[in-house]
């Protein structure tokens, strides 16, 4: 029977430490906030996720891998409105010096204090003046604003050029737009995805695994063209009923497909993402009644978001943001070339070729020419991009940085009409991003079971779904002695062989206790060599979940 108790989080987290899963950074030297090791079994465990989720996208055969830098040019996130926009609020006890996150001192007084104005949450601290989580203090600073990148320098000396850890995947992705499109054969809709590491230098790191300063993520940016008809087979999912909660806040459950007809998922693409995401992670292990999509309220959307609806998971710490599938519009695209001058475009071909009205600017060659000389190519490219509305005189930037004047007399109006196959535009994209740690967190929690054996004493079993246990395999002797020990050996060593497959060979204790261990450690299948091996080459194998065991002829395995 299952044990409830008020301690269960304490004691899953001891064993994730215990087990080599999921532990402290840097223990020996004091730790740090916001940093954990994956062991040897947690390494193992979100090497296995990662792979999972690689497939799952994959297997559409229009969606690529790839690999970005983790340091990023500070340009690049300029341009992205990182800079700018990547902030929370936070204030700093003058008692203990301790910073801690605004909104998350002000959630017993406000719903959702996260999409609040600086100017309102000070009100509301000033109201209620909270009591600083670490020293107990109500001795606050002003709330400030604190960016959560972490600073760094690409280059040496005053060569260096300022950078930042990447606090997401989705930009490098974004700024090789042209090399994927290339890669497509230059068809819409495709898709690149990545997974690897981000940071953000949280103010007040907490909850374990769920706000982490360097964490794993794993993003996909979804190119499509935002006039084509998109099609989507919804009937993958006719017989599962969404939790949703859309913008109004009252849950509903209903399917995918009528939430799309209603317009309560805004796009089709966004409602087949969430279903894709519905699928993977009830694959990798997490409870569908554990499960929810909550659409982002206006007040709380991204700069960059036209729609946005959160999978959240639900475990020891409640309800938990693990996922986001955004539709970001053409925002990322259109920043980059605006900030660069570089096309990041698709080219859409018309069923009849139209006419098209041209109304612009260009330059009157035989006075701009000696005007500018070697420069006179890039003037003319700048002066056709600028808006019709222009006066002259002008300055204006050029891309080799050089900056000149543009006078009435260097231009002329270029009105006319031109026949047209097709046009330029910049896609829009839709992104489903998730958060691989919070991700791992709820699937050990969810897997984590306390059974109650011989009386009081509690049995810990981790039902890891096959496709993501850490190990597949346990092999033991019986005893060591009397040739049990070198079969085992033999069996281990050939299944580690074979392609995709970790064993792991264990002849220290009693076979209970190598049961319970590898029960704690959430492997599948222990096979274990005893006497009757010796005499007709069979095993015994036993299932975690069951406890059943079956004979079986060691050639089979």
């Amino acid at each position: 029977m299952s044990i409830p108790d008020s301690s269960r989080l304490e004691r899953l987290s001891g064993m994730l430490k215990r087990r080599g899963i999921i532990l402290p950074a840097f223990e020996i030297h004091g730790g740090s906030k916001g940093l954990y090791d994956f062991g040897p079994i947690g390494g193992r465990l979100r090497n296995r996720i990662n792979q999972n989720w690689i497939d799952h996208w994959t297997s559409m055969g229009n969606i690529t891998e790839i690999s970005c830098p983790t340091v990023t040019p500070y340009e690049v996130l300029e341009a992205s409105g990182h800079v700018g926009e990547f902030s929370d609020f936070m204030a700093d006890c003058n008692s203990c010096g301790e910073a801690s996150r605004a909104d998350t001192l002000l959630e017993v007084f406000h719903p959702n204090p996260d999409s609040l104005s600086k100017s309102d949450l000070q009100k509301l601290f000033s109201k209620h003046n909270p009591e600083c989580p670490s020293c107990g203090a109500r001795d606050w600073s002003k709330i400030s604003a604190q960016n959560l990148m972490f600073n760094t320098t690409i280059g040496a000396g005053k060569s260096g050029r300022q950078g930042f850890l990447r606090p997401e995947t989705a930009q490098g992705m974004f700024t090789s737009f042209q090399t994927l499109y290339r890669h497509n054969r230059e068809r819409l809709p495709f898709g690149a995805i990545q997974v690897g590491k981000g940071y953000r230098n949280e103010i007040s790191p907490r909850q374990g695994m769920i706000r982490l300063r360097e964490f794993n993520m794993a993003e996909l940016e979804y190119f499509i063209d935002p006039e084509a008809d998109s099609k989507f087979d919804f009937s993958a999912w006719d017989k599962t009923m969404f939790k949703l909660i859309p913008e109004d806040g009252k849950e509903i459950s209903i399917s995918l497909e009528k939430a799309v007809k209603e317009g309560i998922i805004r796009d089709s693409t966004v409602g087949f993402f969430m279903g894709l995401t519905y699928d993977f992670l009830i694959k990798v292990g997490i409870d569908h009644d554990k499960l929810r999509f909550r659409q982002h309220e206006k007040d709380e959307m991204a700069h960059y978001a036209m729609d946005c609806w959160d999978a959240e998971i639900n475990g020891s710490y409640g309800w938990v943001e693990c996922v986001g599938i955004a539709h970001r519009g053409c925002y990322d695209l259109e920043a980059h070339e605006k900030y660069t001058g570089k096309s990041l475009r698709a080219r859409r071909e018309f069923d009849e070729p139209k006419n098209i009205e041209i109304d612009n600017w260009t330059i009157d060659g035989s006075v701009a020419g000696p005007a500018f000389r070697s420069l006179a190519g890039e003037v003319k490219s700048a002066i056709e991009n600028l808006s019709i509305d222009t006066h002259f005189p002008c300055q204006i930037k050029l891309d080799s940085g050089e900056s000149v004047t543009v006078e009435p007399q260097h231009v002329k109006r270029n009105k006319r009409t031109e026949v047209v196959s097709g046009e330029w535009f910049i896609p829009h994209v839709v992104e489903p991003a998730f958060g691989i740690d919070r991700i791992i967190w709820h699937i050990l929690d969810h897997a984590y079971d306390e059974v109650s054996k011989d009386g009081d004493e509690i049995y810990t079993v981790l039902r890891l779904n096959q496709t993501v246990a850490p190990i597949d395999y346990c092999v033991f002797p019986l005893f060591e002695k009397g040739g049990m020990g070198e079969i085992a050996k033999l069996i281990n060593a050939d299944l580690c062989s074979k392609s995709g497959i970790i064993s792991m060979y264990d002849s220290s204790g009693s076979i209970g206790r190598r049961y319970a261990r590898a029960d704690e450690i959430g492997v599948p299948i222990c096979i274990t060599v005893d006497h009757q091996s010796l005499e007709d080459n069979t095993v015994t194998l036993r299932d975690r979940d069951t406890g059943k065991q079956r004979r079986v002829s060691i050639d089979s395995l």
